[in-house]
């Protein structure tokens, strides 16, 4: 069917156009006069809205009910009743009585709101109405009620359908797709359960000893092999204290690395804060302090370097209560154990309290199920491929398993421990590097082995469409709130940066500390971030999008190399984080607008003006400093401005001059501007530019 003009409805009707429109306009329907077209199905719902009901001719001349016209189903039925009372020829078939009592039995609203009906994230208006009972016209009339027009044909999404099927008294679910089902399905068994290791997280400020802590209870040397003694990629290891296996998480120390922090405490079970004697707690301690605490696990203060003269744990004792941790000699319930990481002193304190207060948690998990865990790192290796380090939350994982992680999937080649080994299967709080997968995955991104491999490439699949309709969301759908926001952002610089990394974590790490450096002027826009050397399609994109490439701990690749130099594209390498964001920093503090200070150049007075054609030259005096053919100039009437203007025109005696010094006279014509008057005061001056800095 095509569209019909409202007019034409109308008068199909026997109605005014005005009724329509209006009743439209109730409805919430953006319709502007008696001319806007009505889809079909629009048109469908006003024919059965104002079709006239058989039964209301038999009781218009008993009722002057005005509401005869909305409840046309439900009035006929009382009125006839009334009539039958009045002492018409049916009054011996059916009773007053009998009626009304019949009424409210018929109702079938409970079984409608009792119905649960399953919808996708898009449905159709005709699918709806077919799921809810109804016909289309009802549908489509709620909609225009909340300001929505479509037609049978045309989708609306989930949280739409889901307010319509409200309005009738039912409730919807959403349908869950094969990559929701996987995630969401935790086998949690009670009678499976047995005791797993507690994961601990080493927190702390920056230089406070965390890694050397942890070198102590694995007796390695770690921090040698980290850039400027500073631990940058999330460390997972494993030891044996007593025949009961311990994990270790070892986040980094720098305030930059925020993110892996917070992610690693949620990871954890028991947090070790580490806090040295000598400097106590530190901004970094409250931060590290305020993660565990959001993160609802037990906290173990491990009050290191008291090896030291200027060691002090009662002062350290003293500070954490200012921030609500009370130990327990004083009173409170957190465990503080002195150690000493270089001498190796109270490590065996610190693991027997991890141990009690593991005890005291009651930590267990289903070994039998399939593996499920989280991914603390990611990285591309030159001779292996993609490699993920996972910590097991539940289950066992084994060599030949198929698994999806975020938008990726593959099958488990290979599990390394934490000491470099190859093992055939790892248990909860287990964590292993995993090979076989097809690319790189997110840090923090859900580990779940599946069935089979076609499982895994399907669930990925789903997956990766689901991030790019997020992705196209984002960066193509507008809407009226942030359209205003996009104007006024008019005025703001982005400095864009293409973010390549060693490893997925620390690629995080920077990205998250780079944006902290936006201001309202100045904004910093990741446009890719990614794990690996700095190759040419990197190149390509910081190219097309005019962008600076930042690598850490990368190089790039020779071919990368020359093409950045072929288009002139900026790549700078940091393998300390600290060099790097003070880079960023002042490149920001160039991209600031400079602000204009006015510098006065000197004073010029009125003594007699000169009428020419076209305008009014002024004979002036310079009082002091000089006037130039370039500077702009402000006209003083009794030290009030009056005019401020452009020179149009300087000489001395008959020939232009460029400038004129202190004490010699000149003739100004100032730009569209004759009311010179002998007296006035010239000023002339310029505006300087003057560099910003953050």
């Amino acid at each position: 069917m095509k569209k019909i003009r409202i007019y034409e409805l109308a008068k199909e009707l026997e109605l005014e156009s005005k009724v329509i429109v209006d009743f439209l306009h109730d409805l919430g329907a953006e319709v502007s006069n008696h001319m806007s077209s009505l889809e079909p199905d629009i048109a469908d719902m006003l024919r059965e809205h104002y079709a006239p009901d058989k039964t209301t001719t038999v009781s218009l001349p008993e009722s002057d009910d005005d509401s005869r016209v909305t409840k046309l189903k439900k009035r006929p039925h009382e009125e006839r009743a009334d009539k039958g009372r009045s002492g018409g020829s049916r009054d011996k078939r059916k009773g007053a009585p009998a009626k009304t009592t019949e009424k409210p039995v018929v109702k079938p609203v409970p079984e409608k709101k009792a119905k649960t009906i399953i919808l996708g994230e898009r449905v159709s208006v005709n699918e709806l109405a077919q799921k809810l009972g109804l016909s289309g016209t009802e549908v489509i009339k709620q909609l225009m009620k909340i300001g929505i027009m479509a037609s049978l044909s045309q989708s609306i999404d989930y949280d739409i359908a889901a307010i319509v099927a409200g309005e009738f008294g039912q409730t919807v679910v959403p349908e869950q797709d094969l990559a929701e089902e996987i995630f969401s399905d935790v086998c949690e068994e009670p009678s499976l359960q047995e005791w797993r290791p507690p994961v601990v997280t080493i927190m702390g400020h920056v230089d406070h000893g965390k890694t050397t802590l942890l070198d102590s209870i694995r007796k390695t040397k770690v921090t040698a092999t980290e850039a400027g003694g500073i631990t940058q990629h999330i460390g997972a290891y494993q030891i044996v204290y007593k025949d009961k296996p311990i994990t270790f998480l070892d986040t980094p120390g720098h305030e930059a690395f925020t993110a892996i922090r917070a992610r690693g405490a949620k990871a954890t079970d028991v947090a070790v804060l580490v806090v040295a004697a000598n400097d106590g707690v530190m901004p970094q301690t409250v931060e590290a302090l305020n993660h565990a605490k959001a993160a609802n696990v037990p906290i173990i203060v491990a009050i290191n370097k008291t090896d030291l003269h200027a060691a002090n744990p009662e002062r350290v004792k003293q500070e954490l209560t200012e921030h609500g941790l009370v130990v327990e000699e004083w009173g409170g319930d957190t465990i503080a154990v002195n150690v000493s990481a270089l001498q190796d002193e109270g490590i065996d304190g610190l693991l027997e309290m991890i141990l009690l207060v593991a005890e005291v948690e009651d930590l267990k998990a289903n070994p039998l199920c399939p593996a499920r865990g989280t991914v603390i790192d990611a990285k591309l290796d030159k001779g292996r491929g993609p490699v993920a380090t996972v910590l097991i939350a539940t289950g066992t994982l084994r060599v030949g398993d198929a698994f999806a992680v975020g938008n990726v999937c593959g099958k488990v080649r290979a599990l390394i421990n934490d000491q470099g080994e190859t093992i055939k299967e790892a248990g909860p709080s287990t964590p292993v590097e995993v090979l076989g997968i097809t690319d790189v995955p997110e840090a923090g991104d859900i580990f779940v082995v599946v069935k089979d491999e076609q499982t895994a490439r399907q669930v990925a699949s789903i997956q990766r469409e689901k991030q790019r309709d997020r992705d196209l969301n984002r960066f193509s759908r507008v809407t009226l709130d942030d359209l205003f926001q996009r104007i006024q952002e008019g005025e703001v610089k982005e400095l864009n940066l293409v973010i390549k990394a060693d490893v997925q974590g620390s690629a995080e790490a920077v990205r998250a500390s780079l944006e902290k450096l936006s201001t309202d002027e100045v904004r910093v826009k990741v446009i890719h971030q990614g794990v690996g050397a700095i190759s040419e399609s990197d190149v390509l994109l910081a190219t097309a999008s005019d962008a600076v490439i930042i690598g850490f701990n990368v190089r790039p690749e020779p071919n990368a190399r020359k093409a950045a130099e072929r288009d002139g594209v900026e790549i700078r390498v940091y393998r300390i984080i600290y060099n790097l964001l003070d880079e960023v920093r002042a490149a920001m503090a160039g991209l600031l607008d400079p602000e204009f200070k006015e510098q006065i150049l000197g004073r010029v007075q009125v003594r007699q003006t000169f009428k020419i054609p076209g305008g009014v030259i002024a004979g002036s005096y310079v009082l002091d400093g000089k006037i130039t053919r370039s500077a702009e100039v402000r006209v003083l009437r009794d030290n009030v401005i009056i005019h401020e203007g452009k020179i149009s025109s300087l000489k001395r005696f008959k020939d232009d001059v460029r400038e004129v010094n202190h004490g010699y006279e000149c003739g100004i014509g100032i730009e569209r501007f004759n009311d010179i008057k002998d007296g006035d005061v010239i000023e002339a001056f310029v505006m300087v530019k003057v560099e910003r800095s953050l």
